[in-house]
């Protein structure tokens, strides 16, 4: 069904979630857990703090939402993988998409990365379980792949460690970054020339050899 053919209340309904979590992702980006408010998180998006309350039920809930959302979308690219997969496209696609939703929420990433430097304290039962079994699957695949040659023997858990933070880098520590390159923020073309270079220095580090 399009949005054209919702009925009025669902496009509404709709529209609140996404104004209140993308609300709440600034918010919490900001303030972190603790000094986050459903009051703040109510005003940045427009609407009364009962709206919110009535949507997601808690600052708690909305807050480990938003963690568990951000990670499905970094790690979708490779939930499908299989070991017939040719590993240079796979990684490159994951590199590529993972960069991708860095540029586009980078809120997001600083709010994981608080989250993780904070001791994980809402995200340890996802971590010790879904995530790491997640893991686990994917780091499979890849030790099939050096089995069969197609990349050299690197650990595969690390490999993926290095995927999430090179890419995660550039909004976790955007103030770095521009500081340093003297920007006043990275372009289009500045996502395009890093995610080149992380492609071409991970895929070769890796050994990873095209079928």
């Amino acid at each position: 069904m399009t949005s054209m053919n919702m009925p009025e209340t669902t496009r509404a309904r709709t529209r609140n979630e996404k104004a209140i979590l993308e609300a709440a992702e600034q918010v919490f980006a900001r303030h972190g857990y603790r000094g986050a408010s459903v009051q703040a998180i109510a005003e940045t998006a427009g609407l009364p703090k009962s709206n919110v309350l009535y949507y997601v039920g808690s600052k708690r809930r909305l807050y480990v939402v938003l963690l568990e959302r951000m990670m499905e979308r970094w790690n979708a690219m490779l939930d499908d993988i299989h070991v017939d997969d040719d590993p240079a496209d796979v990684l490159e696609a994951f590199i590529r998409s993972k960069m991708k939703l860095t540029q586009a929420h980078p809120q997001g990433s600083r709010l994981f990365a608080a989250e993780i430097l904070g001791g994980a304290p809402f995200l340890q039962e996802y971590l010790h379980n879904e995530l790491r079994t997640w893991v686990e699957a994917r780091a499979q695949v890849f030790r099939e792949w050096a089995e069969r040659g197609l990349m050299d023997p690197v650990d595969p858990v690390w490999l993926i460690f290095l995927i999430w933070s090179a890419t995660q880098h550039y909004a976790d520590f955007e103030a770095q970054v521009v500081a340093i390159t003297g920007r006043e923020t990275l372009s289009d073309g500045d996502y395009q020339g890093i995610t080149d270079f992380l492609c071409q220095v991970i895929l070769k580090g890796c050994g990873v050899r095209r079928r």
